[in-house]
């Protein structure tokens, strides 16, 4: 799809033809129905709106029918899917508002702009439900590292988080990147918010009351973004340059007088409803007020604030111009909320009303441009059942088929200098975490990030903390997408439980390419349910989120990437569970099986580093035994019995061990189980299994009590290994087979990053 501009206000009203319907991004089918349910043919604008609203971003066409099974309900729930936000209950007044959403191909095409308003506008998601913002969070995937693109991109989509989250001054507390060869041309920039508020000032779209003024605030209107949300709805192919006209324009400084004005303004009872102007600009957010009240809504676009000179119905209405947002105040309230705007030198202008014919009515120059019914819009928008094809997932690689020749030392430095594994300090050190003074830890001291709960007066704080953590392994998503996606939950959920946070609810963000290849819709479809099992089994339901569709470029799409969000809450952050050992302490491994052959090396780290593929099976997922480890952690959490905690994820058991020692510069006789004691030349494939196997429901704890441990875990039918005691020699011997200092997996750890990419 070329970019569309259309400045001309007498083309605009023109009958729009079936090239121009296509260019904008509308299929031949659905320009005809269009047609056929209006019984006339819509001029420019009407079409230009038809195809913001039938957009896969907008619509989620190939999606809702899938989405719908997913869990949305739960006594902690206050507000899920269909409003700009999530909404839990945390406990006393407090409610946390959040939500993940991509701005992945805007970041390819302009890596600043596109990474920073991704996060202004996942950020206007959350203050428009009535939350101060306290954290954001980010997912990003990019492509080989010597792909010349990639230092570009890196660089660009970085400094634009960064530039945006640090002006604001809202923390940003963690995160993941990843590279592979498939996001070399379609990288992913997926944006997390949360935000703090009270149950009682919660804040919706629904518009209400016939006659009620429209408000329009915020920055001016400019030809920025247009077809932004149609954009994003469509493939890649070599001519990405001449999209950069469709990418808005951040100002972070605009955005943070928006978000203080706003939440000056929501300390009155004038706001009725409001909705930030996204995706698909002025057109999503009037139609969606409007239609979710059942109501009807017109506008005089004469009214709207613009930058430029002679921008026609179609531009306003389908800019994506940044930092705007539209309300409906009561009646008489006009001027209250103008004094507010005008102080924090915002644009303010009365736009239109809510009427009661169920139409969007737009009017210009005092002619009727648009005159569209609501239903053909929102109800009638395509839902498509499109054909699929789930993975015949039964590929059995053995460990000893994956196994190489390598030692143990070798390979565990392999994995430590990995892009994929090592350390992120450069890309972390970008973002100001501190800011605002209320971050307790990030995810690299602890497994989840966590921030403070105000009370609600100013400087007093409740004694909670929200934990945050974001996973999504691709993978064994494009293994298994089922299993994946269950194991994305899972690991979340650890993150959360080993950060001293009880889970409470999920946000996703569900990155594929073109649903209309069998194969990639039977991702979409299997790695739904696979969440949906996850999510019910832990009551973790999903509250937010979006789907980014299409991530794929001349016909080769990106690794399924459907990324798990989630959010808990820790009643005292002075019993935050850190990753860091300390020196004599006893390193357990809850739920070690060490009655199993080997450890499972398919779909590993180990296999994609040592072979630059992985293609074997994905690790088993046991829900019931995943419940029972993180309900232990718990537990033996309330006795004061954990010093420190860490869950056995990417790279297997030896290099979460490493994670634990590296801030104290420790070390360690490591005791090995017994049948691994003496292996020879044709059975030390386990020994590698045991390491670098990525078998599930494990967690790594140091304890200074491990007697009581493991009296516990005895009775709770749980396994536990004891791995051995931390020392200050900060040498890891691991029993007669390697021995390798913590100091130099240390500096490969932080030298993980190519200095290539680097400035």
């Amino acid at each position: 799809m070329k970019s569309t501009r259309i400045n001309n206000e007498f083309f605009s009203l023109k009958k729009c033809s079936l090239k121009q319907a296509i260019k904008m991004g509308l299929t031949p089918e659905e320009f005809e129905l269009i047609c056929k349910n209006l019984k006339r043919i819509p001029n420019v604008t009407e079409t230009g709106i038809f195809s913001a609203m039938f957009s896969e971003h907008c619509s989620y066409k190939s999606t809702k029918k899938w989405l719908k099974k997913l869990p949305t309900q739960g006594i902690q729930v206050i507000q899920g899917p269909g409003e700009n936000a999530g909404v839990i209950d945390i406990g006393g007044n407090d409610a946390i508002v959040f939500k993940i959403e991509s701005h992945n191909h805007p970041s390819f095409i302009e890596p600043y702009q596109g990474a920073a308003t991704g996060v202004g506008g996942i950020l206007r998601d959350i203050f428009t439900m009535g939350a101060r913002p306290i954290a954001l969070m980010n997912v990003l995937r990019f492509g080989e590292t010597i792909n010349p693109l990639t230092k570009h991109l890196l660089n660009g989509v970085v400094a634009g988080i960064g530039g945006y989250g640090n002006c604001i001054g809202v923390p940003t507390v963690g995160g993941e990147t990843y590279f592979h060869k498939s996001y070399n041309k379609n990288i992913l920039v997926n944006a997390m918010a949360i935000g703090l508020a009270k149950k009682n000032k919660i804040f919706y779209s629904k518009a209400t009351g016939i006659g009620n003024p429209v408000i329009y605030v915020g920055a001016k209107t400019g030809r920025d973004g247009i077809h932004g949300a149609t954009m994003a709805s469509a493939e890649f192919s070599n001519n990405t340059e001449e999209k950069k006209p469709t990418i808005q324009v951040g100002d972070p400084f605009t955005g943070k007088l928006l978000l203080e004005s706003c939440l000056e303004l929501m300390k009155t009872d004038i706001i009725l409803s409001i909705q930030d102007m996204g995706a698909a600009g002025l057109t999503s957010s009037s139609v969606e007020m409007a239609s979710k009240g059942n109501l009807g809504i017109f506008l005089n676009l004469d009214k709207i604030p613009v930058r430029e000179k002679n921008m026609s119905s179609y531009e306003i209405m389908l800019s994506e111009s940044q930092e705007r947002m539209l309300m409906i105040l009561k009646k008489g309230s006009e001027n209250e909320a103008e004094k507010i705007f005008k102080k924090w030198d915002l644009d303010f202008s009365i736009i239109g009303k809510i009427t009661n014919n169920k139409k969007i009515l737009l009017e210009k120059n005092n002619k009727t441009v648009c005159d569209l019914p609501l239903k053909m819009l929102v109800d009638e928008a395509p839902e498509y059942n499109r054909d699929y094809k789930i993975k015949n997932c039964n590929n059995k690689i053995h460990s000893k088929d994956i196994y190489i020749k390598k030692t143990i030392k070798e390979i565990l430095f392999k994995i430590m200098e990995n892009v994929n594994f090592g350390s992120k300090r450069w890309i972390f050190e970008q973002y100001d975490s501190s800011v605002m003074g209320d971050t307790v830890v990030t995810d690299s001291e602890s497994n989840s990030s966590i921030v403070k709960v105000h009370k609600s007066d100013k400087n007093n704080f409740s004694g909670k903390g929200i934990a945050i953590s974001t996973d999504c392994n691709s993978r064994y998503v494009k293994n298994n997408p089922k299993m994946g996606a269950m194991l994305a939950v899972i690991e979340a959920a650890r993150n959360i439980c080993c950060s001293g946070a009880k889970p409470l609810a999920v946000t996703n963000n569900l990155n594929f390419g073109n649903p209309e290849k069998k194969e990639i819709m039977g991702q979409i479809v299997a790695t739904i349910e696979g969440i949906k099992k996850s999510c019910e089994f832990l009551n973790t339901p999903v509250v937010s989120g979006n789907v980014s569709l299409y991530n794929e470029t001349n016909g080769k799409s990106i690794l399924p990437t459907p990324v798990i969000g989630m959010v808990g809450v820790i009643q005292d952050i002075n019993k935050v569970i850190k990753k860091n050992a300390k020196n004599k302490n006893t390193i357990l491994i809850l739920g070690q099986d060490d009655q199993k052959d080997d450890g499972w090396l398919g779909s590993s780290l180990y296999q994609e580093i040592l072979y630059s593929q992985c293609d074997g099976k994905v690790p088993e997922v046991n829900l019931k035994q995943e419940k029972i480890i993180i309900d232990f952690l718990t537990q033996i959490h309330a006795n004061d019995l954990i010093i420190a905690a860490h869950d056995i994820s990417d790279g297997g058991l030896l290099p979460s061990l490493m994670e634990m020692l590296f801030k104290n510069n420790l070390g360690m006789n490591i005791n090995l189980p017994k049948k691994l004691m003496n292996l020879n030349r044709s059975n030390i494939y386990k020994l590698h299994g045991w390491c670098f196997g990525e078998d599930q429901a494990r967690i790594l704890i140091a304890t200074n009590d491990p007697a009581k441990i493991i009296t516990k875990a005895n009775k709770n039918d749980i396994k536990v290994f004891d791995l051995g005691i931390t020392n200050k020699k900060s040498m890891i011997k691991l029993g007669n087979y390697d021995g390798f200092s913590t100091k130099k997996c240390y500096n490969l750890y932080e030298s993980a990053l190519p200095k290539i990419l680097l400035d």
